[in-house]
């Protein structure tokens, strides 16, 4: 009987921590701010996981109804988003000023391209595939600093899961224009290596061919030369900030001992 009360007990005290924990994470994450953002994020994965598909089997998206309506689903969420946010917003005008570029990027492309029916380059419509991605990039930055200890660790995980974000898409892209005009593209593992080898500016045997891959090749060499930086400032913070509670820690025993030695 008392062990029937006891386990009871323990989970009413279980469910009540979990609501607690939940209600805390909401509260500070801003609320319905921090639900868009992750609603957001599980969408922005679903178009990558389909672009990726789509990419390794060489199947022609533009010819999928489905994909794009998905899409156009996916996009009216990212201006109701907007939309929300702006009415929520204390400052309007500030948050359009500052957020303008989620406008641009929620608006479906793509279908209204097909809707009137004008026609580009494979290759111009494969891009545009990526535009949408640019708000969930900004949501998942986000999503990801709050696994974080402090701001900080929070902003460094944030730049490093955007740097690794776009070296994906940019291999991606790259795969798609020269694979089957460049020679030294024979798969996916070559585009690969081309964009984690040019991000770090140490540069690989391979050469872009199109417009497309030399503008990337440009593109990732500059974003590399940003962002390192940063984590070489955050590893020499973080190799101080240890240094520094090291001393403290030492200092305190230090200054715990010598009560003891001054003792008669």
């Amino acid at each position: 009987m008392m062990n029937d009360e006891l386990q009871v007990a323990t989970r009413h005290k279980t469910d009540l921590i979990m609501k607690m924990a939940l209600s805390e994470f909401v509260l500070r994450k801003k609320g319905i701010y921090g639900i868009l953002h992750v609603i957001i994020l599980l969408l922005s994965l679903f178009l990558v996981i389909s672009i990726s598909i789509d990419t390794f089997k060489g199947i022609p998206f533009y010819e999928q109804s489905v994909y794009m309506e998905v899409q156009l689903w996916i996009c009216a969420l990212f201006l109701a988003d907007f939309v929300l946010e702006w009415i929520l917003a204390t400052d309007k005008k500030r948050y359009v000023a500052t957020h303008f570029i989620f406008l641009l990027v929620a608006i479906p492309y793509q279908n209204i391209i097909a809707y009137m029916g004008w026609t580009f380059s494979p290759e111009i419509t494969y891009m545009l595939r990526f535009i949408p991605l640019v708000r969930g990039g900004y949501a998942m930055a986000i999503v990801v600093g709050w696994l974080t200890y402090n701001r900080a660790s929070g902003l460094f995980v944030s730049y490093l899961t955007m740097l690794l974000a776009t070296v994906y898409f940019s291999s991606l892209a790259f795969y798609v224009m020269e694979h089957g005009t460049n020679p030294l593209v024979t798969g996916y593992g070559d585009a690969l290596w081309w964009a984690f080898m040019d991000v770090t500016t140490v540069g690989s045997n391979i050469i872009a061919v199109t417009v497309t891959g030399r503008v990337l090749s440009v593109l990732l060499a500059a974003l590399g030369m940003m962002m390192f930086p940063i984590f070489t400032v955050y590893v020499t913070s973080l190799v101080e900030r240890r240094n520094k509670e090291k001393q403290d820690y030492y200092k305190k025993i230090e200054q715990k001992q010598e009560p003891a030695n001054s003792a008669p």
